[in-house]
């Protein structure tokens, strides 16, 4: 091959070259898309593809909506991007391709992905020429997110019960067993930089921690159901062994007693409780709302409370049932068992004075009688009432007879 040649074929490599180059950056107006809730797109072109959301009116009736858009493909390399509009993608993906990059340890790749239905937003999906790129891409759209829903709740439960937890003991070992299961693991790394506290193995792992500390989260994280299957005995155990010498300590070190200690707890849990409603919904004006209504609601005075109550009741009194004849019976025999019984616990109390209650009274024999627990009606007077109530029930019959007659 003479030195013609050879220049030729350089010069048709580096154009191939150069048109490739510009094949796989270039972003033509074909690749963009916009996407509605219900829309299917298949892609089977190599290259950077962007799918974009156009965002809608705000509506309090939108707190809890989330967008969804989901992936479907089998293969985990393909690079992606995210952004407000498709030049701001466009510019990310220029961006990482210029740059010098490696993968350590290649993960898998999430293939759903939660949207703000109410702000503009584009997302990138870059496939290399050499390998499969083809996938579907959908956009879901869930009107009511569980999710946000219960975070909703949970927030403002925490908020209202920050005052009573902060002082429950139940609660108190509850978290710190929580903390004291999530924090061992820190305390087995410091034993073993105790360990390696000297020579040159320390400089080993101080060189190399901070990448295997990585690559080992983000094999904990893709792998947890598959270690959880596996390795279920270890995990249980570390479970129990970690969570009973958390409730040793603290159930040494006791409770919080201190008043102004229950009081930060108390604020910290309500803080959390707003934090939880804020970020519990896409739409965070009516987030700030809620934290804000939760506040004035929580501080509102007793005073204005009741005296709003007292005014409602004024305003609108509460209609009165009139009770039948056999109801005023029932009624008077409970009021009068009460009284009784009230007068028998008086008269038994250290409070009173028997020497002078015996001086008033015109039978105090019968009176000891009642206080042992006979009834306070002598046999006469039960007879009296009796005939007294027989002479109504006739007299009650008669008229009803007689106007009988009469119709």
């Amino acid at each position: 091959m003479n030195f013609y040649a050879f220049c030729k074929f350089y010069l048709l490599f580096i154009c191939t070259l150069l048109i490739y180059h510009v094949s796989t950056q270039a972003t033509p107006t074909e690749s963009i898309h916009y996407l509605q809730p219900g829309d299917t797109i298949e892609n089977f072109a190599p290259g950077l593809r962007i799918f974009c959301h156009t965002a809608k009116s705000k509506y309090f009736i939108y707190l809890w909506r989330v967008l969804k858009m989901n992936l479907h493909t089998n293969l985990d390399n393909y690079d992606l991007y995210d952004g407000k509009s498709p030049s701001e993608v466009i510019e990310k993906h220029d961006v990482n391709q210029r740059s010098w990059k490696f993968n350590w340890f290649n993960t898998k790749k999430s293939k759903s992905f939660k949207i703000n239905p109410l702000e503009d937003i584009c997302l990138g999906i870059y496939t290399h020429p050499y390998i499969d790129h083809r996938y579907k891409i959908s956009m879901e759209l869930i009107k009511i997110d569980v999710t946000q829903v219960l975070t909703t709740i949970a927030g403002i439960i925490l908020f209202w019960s920050a005052p009573k937890l902060s002082r429950n003991s139940l609660f108190y070992y509850l978290t710190g067993i929580c903390l004291g299961v999530t924090f061992s693991l820190l305390i087995l790394i410091w034993f073993a930089a105790r360990l390696f506290s000297q020579g040159k193995t320390m400089y080993l792992i101080a060189g190399t921690g901070w990448l295997m500390s990585t690559w080992l989260a983000r094999i904990v994280c893709d792998n947890v159901q598959m270690i959880l299957m596996q390795y279920r005995e270890y995990v249980i155990g570390y479970f129990l062994l970690s969570s009973l010498i958390s409730f040793l300590i603290c159930y040494r070190i006791g409770p919080v007693t201190n008043t102004r200690t229950k009081q930060i707890i108390q604020w910290f849990l309500q803080v959390s409780g707003m934090v939880m409603i804020y970020f519990s919904s896409y739409f965070r004006e009516a987030s700030i709302g809620l934290c804000i209504l939760c506040i004035l609601i929580y501080n509102f005075p007793t005073v204005m409370y009741h005296r709003s109550k007292n005014y409602w009741r004024k305003m609108f009194p509460k209609r009165q049932k009139l009770l039948t004849e056999d109801e005023y019976r029932i009624q008077t025999m409970i009021e009068t068992s009460k009284a009784l019984g009230g007068l028998q616990a008086y008269c038994s109390s250290p409070e009173s004075n028997p020497w002078k209650i015996v001086m008033r009274l015109k039978d105090p024999v019968r009176f000891a009688r009642f206080m042992e627990g006979e009834s306070h009606l002598s046999e006469d007077e039960t007879m009296q009432h009796d005939l007294e109530i027989t002479k109504m029930i006739e007299e009650c019959e008669y008229t009803e007879d007689e106007y009988e007659e009469n119709d």
